[in-house]
């Protein structure tokens, strides 16, 4: 029997992006997606349904989603689910499904002279220097070398 895991979404970003990085120096990115849902019930009236998840974003695409986007983003992500479980200290399973990043694009405007103030995401008028750990030696992320969708 085939199988198939595959997920293509486009939402909003509920928080700012957060960057860690691997004991390796590889970067990886949570980021919280809201995809909303519009639909008519039985009786004909307008609902809406938000759905809220865990996206998974690693190496350079991760790098790029933190020095690029903040609360409030639009994005496509294209992915598959990722299933995680774990034990919390007082013995209990717990169990989520989260979406691993094969591909993200940026649906907003890119906007150099954009300034977020106290935001970590800010975009500066210069390329930015990724972030990482002190020697995995930080390489410079240009806006035109990331897809943006206008």
């Amino acid at each position: 029997m085939a199988n198939l895991n595959k997920v293509f979404l486009i939402g909003n970003l509920t928080r700012e992006p957060e960057l860690r990085y691997t004991p390796a120096g590889v970067g990886v990115a949570n980021l919280g997606l809201a995809v909303n849902r519009r639909y008519r019930d039985k009786s004909g009236e307008l609902k809406e349904d938000v759905c809220f998840l865990t996206v998974t974003v690693w190496d350079k695409q991760a790098e790029a989603c933190c020095q690029y986007l903040q609360k409030g983003s639009p994005i496509f992500v294209e992915g598959v689910l990722q299933s995680r479980s774990w034990e919390t200290p007082d013995g209990q399973k717990r169990s989520t499904i989260d979406v691993r990043a094969e591909r993200v694009q940026f649906l907003g405007k890119f906007s150099p002279d954009k300034q977020a103030e106290g935001s970590a995401a800010a975009v500066e008028s210069q390329p930015a220097k990724a972030v990482g750990p002190q020697d995995a030696g930080a390489e410079t992320i240009n806006p035109e070398d990331v897809a943006w969708d206008e």
